[in-house]
């Protein structure tokens, strides 16, 4: 009997570790005085929910920004600084150098306002207020529709919503779909556009460990960079204007110069993009055997080719350094989901889930007629949904590699423009496409691009369903016997719409002459017949089986609230703000690999490898490291650099600050560990831990290497006994 009783409390408890973990979640910030504030002071937080978000008077959450729509960044002074990750300003770090004033190398410090560079289309967002607003945006919509017409209701009701909600002038309303899209919130913004380069270190340190690193820890790397937010004389928003002053937040973070040790509490904020953590098993099984590995070997392919020419010429380094990086973040992650994914039994996991479900739905007549047949739906859609999944992957993935393409596509959308509405829609549209070509064009190089399409496209022809490559492509390559190098040559000689000033000069013809030139293209001719044969074969298809699959994931995250009462559910990531929370600590990675949670700039030295891509260490540095040189922001006489927890994180989490239990800055989390990063689908607590910068190793490049110390004297810096935010 004894032995019965402790079958089933073992059976109960491995059931109960498939639902969330203490430490697992992405959580609304408006939510937490309702969900989660116990457990968060039972983890060792000492502020209340309240000083976390706040409508009515200042709170961490107008610290928080929406850095350029694809990072966080926080408000570290009452004169509008924003603190980011240096791979977050990456774009405007290389949009400002050149190779006389090489700001990737060399690193940029403003050391006044006057130095400060605006960085045109840059902005930060910050979050006013958020609302349920599910009643209104599902008026009218009812089971019976299909998801076209279900979701122009929903169109039709938002564009309803946003008319007439409460706002300012100068405020946005934002809308977005929950449990996909069983619930929806409304998001009232104020965006600010004038955003201007403070402060970046080299990327020998804001980049340090570069691709090697990546993902890895231990983790050496500085990866924060500085900006300052302007506004109107008003302190609303406004466009750049000289005259524009620095921005006075509401809410700015106090910085602790403590550190913190193994089991304390942290707290990330921001704007994490996109996870998908309640897929069903079949799902799962589809990205670790298909859509990963597709990824992964193009990438591959796509990173080897361009390493080769960064290597050697330092043009093409600062043309391709920001394109390398996010070709190599992708394709590292993807490989360490699916090492994650296996190492953890995600399957196995999903798949005790769902017989979990499936026995509590069969043993309940409501539910095993609205929901019994749902997970062998989901199977058989996921089953169709395969073949053209890959090709939907390798679509993407090649075409988006090769910059032909994409200059292709600029000038074939004045086509269509002119196409739709003549000489005045090609108009309206010149000045867009003359804007990006003239950008795009300086960080391009032909001989890259040609070896990248040989390498991509043999793997486009020959990887694939003969029917979803298109003939324009087949006869190219069948001209040239299989020669790929061959076939690249013969069609960068026949095109030109890659030199600047020949483009410049034919988008200065008459919208009919022009339009006649870009249809003759040989490029763009080749660019239409993929995108053709991709819409035929694939598209349509992939968009009927998508459809169907969206309904039946609603529907199933629907059944999952109602069938698992006990489970405390939170959204999936879609780029709007969330809290998540830990504790410092380190973790296993593998049989006899144990990992402690903090590194110092010791570890620096020792991965220091004089004059390498991605190991070297700037002089300076290492002149201070000799000399101890650590001001106050040394503990127990070494430098701390990073250090690890147990947050939830994911992309669109860089730059997030990392808070302590006071709701003190105390790093900037910048990544994951590798072994986790399938925490996007299965989040594990014994491997998932998100990688920061510590606080005191920033202050330290800014006033130590950098010699900034007027940046020093702006912020709060809190020493000694903890104060409440």
């Amino acid at each position: 009997m004894r032995r019965l009783h402790l079958l089933l409390t073992t059976a109960v408890f491995i059931f109960i570790s498939l639902f969330s973990f203490a430490t697992e979640g992405m959580w609304l910030p408006h939510l937490l005085e309702k969900l989660n504030e116990k457990e968060m002071k039972s983890l060792g937080m000492k502020i209340s929910a309240k000083e976390i978000f706040s409508i009515n008077s200042g709170s961490l959450k107008d610290a928080i920004v929406s850095f350029g729509g694809f990072c966080t960044g926080e408000v570290i002074s009452t004169r509008g600084l924003v603190l980011t990750n240096h791979h977050c300003g990456f774009d405007a770090i290389q949009n400002h150098s050149t190779l006389e004033h090489n700001y990737i190398r060399d690193g940029f410090w403003a050391m006044n306002n006057g130095q400060e560079i605006p960085n045109p289309n840059l902005f930060v967002t910050f979050i006013v207020r958020i609302e349920e607003v599910t009643q209104q945006v599902l008026a009218g919509v009812s089971k019976q529709m299909n998801e076209s017409e279900r979701q122009s209701q929903v169109d039709k009701n938002m564009d309803a919503l946003r008319k007439t909600v409460k706002k300012e002038s100068y405020q946005a309303a934002l809308i977005r779909g929950f449990f996909e899209n069983n619930q929806y919130y409304l998001f009232i913004t104020e965006t600010y556009r004038d955003v201007r380069l403070v402060g970046a270190p080299p990327s020998a340190i804001g980049n340090f460990g570069k691709d090697t690193d990546n993902w890895i820890w231990p983790r050496h790397t500085g990866d924060f960079s500085l900006f300052r937010i302007y506004a109107g004389k008003d302190n609303k928003p406004a466009d750049y204007s000289p005259d524009n002053i620095p921005y006075t937040p509401k809410k700015a973070l106090s910085i602790s110069m403590n550190g913190v040790k193994e089991g304390d509490f942290t707290m990330v904020f921001g704007f994490p993009g996109r996870t998908t953590e309640y897929l069903p098993a079949s799902a799962v099984e589809q990205i670790m055997t298909v859509n990963d590995p597709a990824k992964i070997a193009i990438r591959e392919q796509a990173l080897s080719i361009i390493d080769g020419f960064m290597r050697k010429d330092e043009q093409v380094k600062i043309q391709y350094a920001s394109k390398y990086a996010g070709i190599q973040n992708a394709y590292k992650k993807w490989q360490g989901e699916v090492l994650g994914l296996t190492q953890t039994n995600a399957l196995d996991k999903k798949r005790q889930y769902e017989a979990e479900f499936q026995k509590r739905v069969n043993a309940n007549p409501q539910w095993k007629t609205g929901y019994g047949n749902l997970l062998s739906d989901l199977d058989a859609a996921y089953a169709e949904l395969k073949p053209v999944g890959f090709a939907r992957d390798y679509y993407l993935e090649i075409t988006s590699k090769i910059e032909l393409f994409t200059v292709a596509g600029q000038l074939q959308s004045l086509v269509s423009a002119y196409e739709k509405d003549g000489e005045k829609g090609y108009n309206q549209r010149l000045p867009q496409v003359k804007g990006f070509l003239d950008d795009f064009l300086k960080e391009h190089s032909t001989a890259v691009d040609k070896k990248l399409f040989a390498a991509l496209m043999k793997m486009f022809v020959m990887d694939q369903e003969k029917e979803n490559v298109s003939e324009q492509m087949k006869k190219r390559s069948m001209a040239e016997a299989g020669d790929f190098e061959k076939a690249a040559e013969k069609l960068y000689n026949e095109t030109v719409i890659l030199d600047a000033k020949t483009v410049a000069g034919r988008l200065q013809l008459t919208a009919a002459e022009a339009v006649n030139s870009i249809r003759a293209d040989a490029a763009v001719v080749l660019y239409n017949d993929i995108l053709k044969t991709y819409q035929q074969q694939v598209q349509g298809r992939l968009n009927e089986i998508q459809g169907r699959i969206n309904r039946l994931q609603r529907l199933y995250m629907q059944a999952q609230t109602e069938v698992f009462k006990e489970k405390r559910f939170y959204p999936d990531a879609n780029g709007t703000m969330r809290v998540t929370y830990g504790n410092v600590k380190g973790y296993e990675a593998r049989d006899a690999v144990r990992y402690d949670f903090y590194t110092y700039l010791d570890g620096v030295m020792e991965k220091y490898k004089p004059g390498d891509y991605e190991f070297d260490v700037p002089e300076k540095l290492r002149q201070l490291y000799h000399d101890k040189d650590y001001g106050p922001y040394a503990s127990n006489g070494k430098l701390p650099v990073c250090f690890i927890a147990s947050n939830h994180t994911t992309g669109g989490n860089s730059g997030s600050p990392a808070l302590d239990a006071n709701g003190h800055l105390i790093g900037l989390n910048f990544d994951r560990v590798w072994e986790g990063t399938m925490s996007d689908i299965n989040y594990d607590p014994g491997i998932c831990r998100n990688i920061m910068v510590d606080i005191r190793y920033i202050l330290f490049i800014i006033d130590k290497f950098a010699d900034a110390k007027h940046l020093i004297k702006e912020m709060n810096l809190v020493v000694g006994p903890p104060k409440k935010v």
